[in-house]
């Protein structure tokens, strides 16, 4: 069993619930997020439910590379090892590509992806001075095809993470440290709490529960939850452009 947690990202939306899900399994945490009252705040709801757990809370912006291993390695000193890091924190902010929104969609690729860099060499580090842990990344169904609207920028991201994912899981494949990429469908968050109209949507706490069984496994790769997202997925790698552009 990995005792140890370290989920960036943990704040709001997916990082929250799954430090929840994880937190009832009696997991020690290690949780992260640029909003520190929020952190302190779930510390304290988790503590208060779950009292035989430790839960340590650093304020961190992914963006912030140079922090990125200096929270990451004090997590590692305070609990002694880091059994899973789970790479979460990113934005969904995008714009139609030639718009004049190069800002937002240059902020979307530097979090989604280059913090994510970040984060993936500073957990890869602490893990191989282990000899052991598992990486995982919240990848997006998006990953798996390029994508029009303000999805566009958001999918390449995931699909360069995911990228990266697969090329850290190529080089680790002889070692003990296990490397899985998660691409979650639609799942409720404060991040598209008002958006209508999503397909197979499911609200954050039964998304919460699918993802955390998921990564219980150590698979390479899921889709989340697995129905009806894994067909899904097929459909999207194959299916015609045009028909896979209609879900954004």
């Amino acid at each position: 069993m990995r005792k140890t947690i370290l989920i960036t990202g943990a704040s709001s939306g997916l990082g929250e619930g799954l430090a929840r899900a994880y937190a009832a399994h009696g997991r020690d945490l290690a949780l992260c997020a640029r909003r520190t009252d929020r952190l302190d705040a779930l510390r304290s709801e988790l503590l208060a439910k779950h009292p035989g757990i430790r839960v340590a809370v650093r304020a961190l912006d992914v963006n912030d590379h140079a922090a990125v291993f200096s929270v990451f390695e004090d997590f590692a000193s305070e609990f002694g090892t880091i059994d899973r890091i789970i790479v979460n924190a990113g934005v969904g902010n995008g714009r139609r590509i030639g718009t004049g929104h190069f800002a937002i969609n240059v902020q979307t690729a530097q979090t989604n992806f280059v913090a994510a860099l970040a984060q993936c060499e500073a957990a890869v580090a602490i893990f191989r001075r282990q000899k052991h842990g598992h990486l995982v990344t919240i990848c997006s169904m998006s990953a798996m095809r390029g994508l029009p609207k303000h999805l566009t920028t958001y999918a390449a991201t995931k699909a360069g993470l995911a990228a990266l994912t697969e090329g850290i899981r190529a080089e680790l494949l002889a070692t003990p440290i296990r490397v899985s990429a998660i691409f979650p469908g639609y799942i409720t968050t404060e991040l598209n709490a008002g958006a209508k109209g999503l397909p197979f949507v499911v609200s954050g706490e039964i998304g919460s529960r699918a993802l955390f069984a998921a990564i219980e496994r150590e698979p390479t790769k899921a889709c989340v939850p697995a129905w009806p997202w894994t067909v899904v997925g097929w459909a999207m790698r194959w299916l015609p452009l045009r028909w896979v552009a209609r879900l954004a």
